[in-house]
């Protein structure tokens, strides 16, 4: 059937429709660093949808409106659950909001930030605390050597 004899908004309709984004059964841990981008994720949130009731967008496009409702919630859920955790700046293991060095077997050395599942990125250098890495690094030291995916790593510093 030739696009012509479609209605666009039925199209409209469905992309207005958006699922709601996941939100994770475990505790939602943050580092400061990360409470600070939840309440700015927050904010945008807000003023997304203030600015598309407030233009009228809701009508002129449902998809925006739809968007910036589907970010308000999820974004407050998380901020309203969000748990700040400072970890001990003096302790000898590895814990939450700390960085871990590691060298796997290969030699290759990395390093990673334990942080809460919304700040976690590992091209930036940080990993969710419960991702397998950190879960078998969380209160290891310097000297121990865990199992990740089937290959050891020493911890060789933590900062």
């Amino acid at each position: 059937m030739s696009v012509a004899f479609t209605k666009e908004g039925d199209h409209e309709a469905a992309a207005a429709d958006l699922p709601d984004r996941p939100i994770s059964t475990h505790p939602n841990l943050v580092t400061a660093k990360g409470m600070a981008a939840l309440d700015e994720a927050l904010a945008a949130a807000r003023a997304a949808y203030s600015s598309a009731q407030a233009d009228g967008e809701v009508q002129a496009d449902r998809t925006a409106m739809a968007r910036a409702t589907r970010d308000l919630r999820y974004y407050s859920a998380r901020r309203g659950n969000a748990q700040l955790v400072e970890g001990d700046p003096d302790a000898d293991t590895v814990q939450f909001g700390r960085k871990v060095t590691f060298e796997r077997e290969d030699g290759r050395r990395q390093t990673f930030v334990i942080v809460g599942e919304d700040e976690a990125d590992p091209k930036k250098g940080s990993v969710s605390y419960i991702s397998p890495l950190a879960q078998a690094l969380l209160g290891k030291s310097v000297g121990d050597t865990v199992r990740v995916a089937g290959a050891a790593v020493e911890v060789v510093a933590i900062g």
